[in-house]
C-alpha cells in the first residue's frame, strides 16, 4: 500500500463527476496518488467497480456510485457529495457534433443542462463547505480549443458551453479567493481514450502537430498537479492543454 502522509492532498477530499473512464479515471488515479481521498461519480456499475478495483492496487481510497444522468434532477443525489467535497472535477459532459442548422432545441437543452449547469450547480452546492473549510479547488473540463470565443463549424452547441465555463471559473476566484478557493478550466486536446474508434484514433491523429494523441494518465498527471499547487497563481485561469493543437 502506497503512503500517502507526506502527499500534497493528504486529508483532502475529491468528487470527481465522470471519473470511471477515460480522462476523468485518470484525473481521479492522479488525485489520490497524491493523497486525496475519492468520491466518483460514473453511469456504468461495472466500470466503477473496475476503477475502484485499480484504485485499491494503487492503495487510493475510494468510494462512489454509478447511475446515468438524463436530467438535472437525476444529477439531486450528487449536490450532497460535493457539499463534503475540498475538491470537485467536473470531467463528464456529452459532446455534440452537428452544424447549427441541424441542432434541435432539446439538445440545444441537453447540451446546456450537462455542460454548464451541471457544473455549476456542482459549484454552488460546494461552495459553502469549502467557505467554512477555508479551503477549495474546482477543475472543470473544457472542450478542445475553447479557451477563448471563437466560431465552430460543426459543434457550436457544446463549443459555446464549454466556453462558458470560463466565466464561471473566473468568477469563482473572483468572489471566493479569499476564502481559499480556486478554479481552473483546463481544455484538452486529442486524448486516447477508449470512446475512440480506431478510425477516429487515426483520423484524430493527423490533425495533431506530434501526429499522435495526449496520453491519458499524463493529462492527469497535469491536471492533479496543478490542483496539488498551493498558492493557486492559476486561481480563474482557463488553460489550453493540447500539445499545440491552436498553432496546427
Amino acid at each position: 500500500m502506497t503512503s500517502h502522509s507526506a502527499s500534497p492532498l493528504s486529508g483532502r477530499r475529491a468528487f470527481i463527476l465522470g471519473g470511471t473512464g477515460g480522462i476523468g479515471l485518470e484525473i481521479a488515479r492522479s488525485l489520490g496518488l497524491r493523497g486525496a481521498s475519492l468520491d466518483v461519480h460514473g453511469r456504468d456499475a461495472a466500470k466503477l467497480e473496475a476503477a475502484r478495483e485499480g484504485f485499491r492496487v494503487l492503495g487510493v481510497e475510494a468510494d462512489g456510485s454509478a447511475f446515468p444522468l438524463h436530467s438535472l434532477e437525476d444529477a439531486r443525489p450528487l449536490w450532497a457529495r460535493a457539499a463534503r467535497a475540498d475538491i470537485v472535477v467536473a470531467s463528464w459532459g456529452p459532446f455534440l457534433q452537428k452544424p447549427l442548422h441541424e441542432t434541435t432545441a432539446e439538445e440545444w437543452e441537453t447540451t446546456a443542462i450537462f455542460d454548464l449547469a451541471l457544473p455549476g450547480a456542482l459549484v454552488s452546492a460546494a461552495l459553502p463547505g469549502m467557505r467554512a473549510r477555508r479551503w477549495g479547488r474546482f477543475l472543470l473540463l473544457g472542450g478542445t480549443r475553447t479557451d477563448g470565443i471563437r466560431g465552430f463549424r460543426t459543434n457550436a452547441a457544446y463549443a459555446a458551453a464549454k466556453t462558458v465555463l470560463g466565466t464561471l471559473a473566473k468568477s469563482i476566484a473572483l468572489g471566493y479567493a479569499r476564502d481559499g478557493i480556486a478554479a481552473l478550466v483546463l481544455c484538452p486536446g486529442f486524448v486516447r481514450t477508449e470512446y475512440l474508434s480506431p478510425e477516429a484514433l487515426e483520423n484524430l491523429a493527423d490533425k495533431t502537430p506530434a501526429g499522435r494523441l495526449t496520453d491519458p494518465r499524463v493529462f492527469g498527471d497535469l491536471a492533479a498537479d496543478l490542483v496539488s499547487r498551493d498558492p493557486p497563481l492559476w486561481n480563474g485561469a482557463v488553460v489550453s492543454a493540447d500539445e499545440g493543437l491552436e498553432a496546427w
